[in-house]
């Protein structure tokens, strides 16, 4: 009877993996590592720290859909956790590990889906049902690639959600053909981040996919904005974990002190 029980657990566990649409109710009967935000039931996990009224949110970029991404940021969540003694998530975006895709696509559908309001949209969501979940009132996101895109929209499209952004490896203008009304870039929307707002530019100095310059560029150009703005380098680092890197850890650190 046992094993039944077990064959048919893993059954309904990777078949929720494999699921276009997923309902609410058939979303909040997964249990603690599932949330429904913005349409979609996010997959998530969440390790402990003793600091009161605060929370880490670590946010993937574009990987191939179906990618196990908690199966990577959830270490890197719980030595997080570990390192600033916060309450630390790493979410996994629509289309990854066991999160749905009811109405969003995955990041690897099309190109420049990290700079779509649908998108902000729903971290606007998540953020706040977790916030709720965990009673914090500073929250600091740590974004990488895509993650990092998202999270510096979001700033500016909801101003007072985050309290911190560590941003790795990100871009940060639509090229002018790649505009439309319903995408956004940090570019657009950085006169609405509120100044109190403290942000942190994390760079690899040997990344070809988000150059030093981009970053470099956006630094210089959010400085004269009247950002609260920092520029990390991490030196020798290429584009791939460019969040998890010494100088980003060390980075979230001071951050959130």
């Amino acid at each position: 009877m046992f094993i039944k029980k077990l064959i048919f657990t893993i059954f309904v566990a990777s078949g929720l993996l494999n699921a276009s649409t997923v309902t609410k109710e058939e979303c909040e009967k997964q249990g603690e590592s599932y949330i429904f935000a913005g349409g979609e039931c996010i997959n998530f996990k969440k390790y402990n720290g003793e600091t009161k009224g605060k929370l880490n949110i670590v946010v993937h970029g574009k990987w191939d859909e179906k990618t196990n991404t908690l199966g990577r940021y959830a270490p890197f969540a719980e030595n997080l956790s570990f390192e600033t003694d916060i309450n630390t998530v790493a979410i996994a975006l629509p289309g990854y590990s066991n999160s749905s895709t009811n109405n969003i696509k995955s990041l690897s559908s099309g190109e420049n889906l990290a700079f779509t309001k649908e998108y902000v949209e729903l971290l606007s969501s998540l953020v706040s049902q977790l916030k709720t979940k965990y009673n914090a009132n500073i929250v600091t996101y740590i974004g990488h690639s895509a993650g990092c895109t998202m999270g510096i929209n979001l700033v500016g499209e909801k101003p007072f959600l985050i309290n911190n952004l560590l941003c790795a490896g990100g871009s940060y203008k639509l090229d002018e053909k790649n505009k439309s009304k319903d995408k956004i870039s940090a570019m657009d929307v950085i006169d609405n981040i509120d100044r109190r707002t403290k942000i942190v530019l994390v760079y690899g100095s040997e990344d070809k996919i988000s150059t030093p310059k981009q970053t470099k560029d956006f630094y210089e150009f959010a400085k004269k904005e009247g950002l609260d703005v920092q520029l990390v380098e991490a030196t020798g680092s290429q584009h791939l974990d460019l969040d998890m890197t010494e100088a980003s850890v060390n980075a979230i650190v001071e951050l959130v002190e």
